[in-house]
């Protein structure tokens, strides 16, 4: 059933990483910009700037990489032969996907929160900017070291 994606492995996979590095740019650079909009963002101006490069980053770069990252890995996942789930590994780096998606979505509910003028400090958007550093690098050596 799913031996089509055979021969397209390659594809998806490079599809796979491409669109993983635009979404963790995004998911690297919006806290950074939450930090920016808490501390500077009390006159209008500063706020509107950041609130459009929010909006921007997060509506026409992170969600499409976001599912681009879904579909491709997916694919992926249901290529025959690729993935040995009596392994620990997938598990891990499914674990740390689904984690990865959920601060995507605190991402998107902070940005409403700025919006209205209750965002948290600074400080604790920078704390925050650390989540998809910390979730990459357990991605990162599930799929490589596969422990």
């Amino acid at each position: 059933m799913t031996d089509w994606l055979v021969p397209i492995y390659p594809y998806a996979k490079a599809f796979h990483v491409m669109a993983v590095m635009s979404w963790m740019a995004g998911l690297f650079y919006l806290p950074r910009l939450f930090v920016y909009h808490a501390e500077r963002g009390q006159a209008p101006e500063p706020a509107g700037s950041f609130a459009v490069m929010e909006d921007k980053l997060l509506r026409l770069i992170m969600n499409p990489a976001m599912i681009a990252t879904w579909i491709s890995g997916l694919c992926l996942v249901l290529t025959p032969g690729i993935v040995d789930w009596s392994m620990i590994w997938p598990w891990t780096k499914a674990a740390c996907v689904l984690a990865m998606t959920w601060f995507h979505r605190w991402c998107a509910g902070q940005r409403r929160i700025l919006l209205a003028g209750r965002g948290q400090s600074g400080r604790r958007y920078r704390m925050m900017n650390e989540v998809p550093t910390l979730l990459m690098v357990g991605i990162v050596l599930s799929v490589i070291v596969k422990f």
